[in-house]
């Protein structure tokens, strides 16, 4: 399994935000946003090929209940099922952090899905292939239906106008089984600043909706910074 960075932080986005865990970063994605944050596990993939023993006595180096398994696309993988499983036996929490696009049969106590509105499509003119390719696979239906169905979970919009909102609005019309109070919407950003003015005009929209507004408190704490 390729993987980027394993590391001990605080949970800096959703509805365990503050919650101390270990972080397993794969590396590899099947999309490819404009916006993507942490580039070397998606458009210029690095990291190491780790045996799932070594995985998990990194974990083990510290004493945290909760695991999140990100990426990248951490469903690329057919090693987190085992991986899952053995974290599950260990009695860890497990949070999996996906686009939604991919599925496999994990263990998990928290599936934190993040589908990818139109905003998230790399330029035409700069990334022709992968533009066309996002465009066409960023969205799977029947694949969010099963994983809200299957699991604990929660989805994350990263919005960065309002009319991204409209546009998560019309996603939800089409999930009537989605619950709204597990919805979440995030500033686009790796700057405070900017997350802030978002914040502005997001946080009060959310309110009205009945939706969350989930600030990106990793970048508020520590700043665009690897490991944190």
């Amino acid at each position: 399994m390729r993987i980027a960075e394993i590391y001990h932080s605080l949970q800096g986005e959703g509805f365990l935000t503050g919650t101390e865990s270990v972080f397993v970063r794969t590396s590899g994605c099947n999309l490819r946003c404009w916006y993507c944050d942490t580039p070397y596990a998606s458009w210029n993939p690095e990291g190491e090929d780790l045996e799932l023993s070594a995985i998990m006595a990194r974990i083990t180096e510290w004493d945290a209940p909760h695991v999140v398994l990100t990426g990248g696309e951490p469903m690329l993988f057919s090693e987190l099922i085992p991986l899952t499983e053995a974290l599950a036996a260990a009695g860890r929490h497990i949070t999996i952090e996906t686009a939604g696009t991919l599925e496999m049969p994990v263990a998990c106590n928290l599936m934190s899905i993040s589908p990818k509105l139109s905003n998230s499509t790399p330029s035409a003119s700069r990334h022709a292939s992968w533009s066309r390719r996002h465009e066409r696979t960023r969205n799977a239906p029947q694949v969010i239906r099963r994983l809200v169905r299957d699991y604990p979970y929660q989805l994350k919009f990263v919005v960065g106008q309002p009319t991204d909102c409209d546009e998560v609005q019309h996603w939800l019309a089409n999930f009537p089984e989605v619950d709204r109070g597990r919805l979440l919407l995030m500033p686009q950003g790796i700057d405070a600043d900017v997350l802030a003015s978002i914040a502005d005009w997001l946080a009060p929209y959310c309110e009205t909706e009945g939706f969350h507004f989930c600030p990106r408190r990793h970048i508020e704490w520590f700043g665009l910074v690897r490991g944190t």
